[in-house]
């Protein structure tokens, strides 16, 4: 496991958390919105990597 992928992780493991404590999804639900979650953020990680300049 990548250093990237750690990070994405624990930012979903947070996120999905904190929807649990808001009432936004029920702890019943988790695996189906952890995945949702951790494909959006992947893709955003990996996004912004690809927009970043090349660094010499």
């Amino acid at each position: 496991m990548t250093s990237d992928e750690e990070k994405i992780l624990k930012v979903v493991k947070e996120v999905v958390i904190k929807f649990i404590e808001t009432g936004r999804i029920s702890p019943s639900g988790f695996s189906k919105y952890f995945k949702e979650i951790y494909q959006s953020i992947k893709d955003t990680v990996k996004e912004g990597r690809e927009k970043q300049p090349k660094q010499d």
